[in-house]
């Protein structure tokens, strides 16, 4: 795939731990390995940073000195993009809209911390990219240089952060000498889901990766990857892109919508973490493991099999939702 011909920028240190996880797999019945995407040392981590090490590079190199992105106001993509901007002597103007809980507290608190120019709008998702045309407009006319980085980072450029991720993933499980049946994840913008099929099906690895939206619909992000997959391809030099029958969503876990939550989500968050001493957020990984814990349940994925979750980080969620969660049994009593 000759990634390296690719600019980057280094934020993290990699690879990522792959953990076998004894207590979760006995109870499931399922060989369960987690890849640690936030067990990074920039903000929280998360998986958007290997998107941003791309992304970020190429608007090193078209000289930019101001990062435009968007998302909703508990977004992991503008706390980290935010973050990654901050590191590198970058300006950043985040573009939220104004969905979710509205206290300043997990990441918009951290997004106000790092000294985003954070802009709350009421609008639609699709009127997004011409606010942020507008708003790079308006940068260019006060002298700035600004370079836009699509919500989530999902475009060709951000998609090669998952496509070097499942080079990172195949080499740890041939380390550990395992052979994974399937990839599950939480799935939103799609870059993620795009860069781990593509790369898969190019390094020959029969690994079935099974994205759990974590809002919208199975239509919309197959279609998502899909388009992003031909892009991706493209610019890469593949010879091949992906099918539709290679692009498995299901959308039957997002509890009613984005950013909804219900006591099945919170369940799975404390057995995980009652388990494994593992932090899921309510939002997109504990959706993504109450969809693990029914498709293994209903035979989806067939019991014995070797399970890879991507825990896609997202733990400063937990306190920004912190209302949400209280309703399902985490208050504590104070003598």
């Amino acid at each position: 795939m000759l990634l390296g011909r690719f600019p980057r920028v280094k934020l993290v240190t990699l690879p990522t731990p792959l953990e076998y996880a004894p207590r979760l797999s006995e109870e499931l019945g399922v060989k369960i390995y987690m890849k640690r995407d936030d067990a990074m040392e920039l903000a929280f981590g998360g998986n958007k940073v290997r998107k941003l090490e791309f992304l970020l590079a190429d608007a090193l190199e078209k000289g930019a000195d101001t990062i435009i992105t968007s998302g909703a106001l508990c977004s992991n993509h503008a706390r980290l993009t935010s973050a990654a901007a901050r590191k590198l002597g970058l300006n950043v103007v985040l573009i939220l809209r104004n969905i979710g809980p509205k206290a300043v507290k997990g990441n918009l608190l951290l997004d106000a911390i790092l000294g985003a120019d954070i802009r709350v709008v009421e609008a639609d998702k699709s009127e997004i990219p011409r606010i942020m045309e507008e708003t790079a407009k308006e940068l260019l006319d006060n002298g700035r240089k600004p370079y836009i980085i699509p919500g989530g980072g999902a475009n060709a450029i951000g998609s090669l952060g998952y496509l070097n991720a499942s080079i990172e993933l195949l080499h740890q499980l041939n380390e550990l000498k395992v052979k994974a049946d399937y990839l599950v994840h939480s799935t939103g913008s799609g870059a993620t889901q795009t860069g781990l099929t593509l790369g898969f099906k190019a390094l020959n690895a029969d690994i079935k990766v099974l994205g759990i939206a974590c809002g919208g619909s199975k239509e919309s992000i197959t279609n998502v990857v899909k388009n992003l997959a031909d892009d991706t391809s493209k610019l890469v030099d593949l010879q091949f892109s992906l099918n539709y029958n290679e692009i498995t969503v299901y959308d039957e876990y997002t509890c009613g919508g984005y950013g909804v939550i219900t006591r099945d989500v919170v369940d799975a968050v404390k057995k995980v973490a009652k388990l494994e001493g593992v932090l899921l957020d309510p939002v997109y990984t504990g959706k993504a493991m109450m969809g693990l814990f029914d498709l293994v349940e209903k035979g989806d994925i067939p019991k014995g099999s070797t399970v890879v979750f991507l825990h896609t980080g997202g733990t400063p969620l937990i306190f920004q939702y912190e209302d949400e969660l209280k309703k399902y049994g985490f208050n504590v009593n104070f003598p």
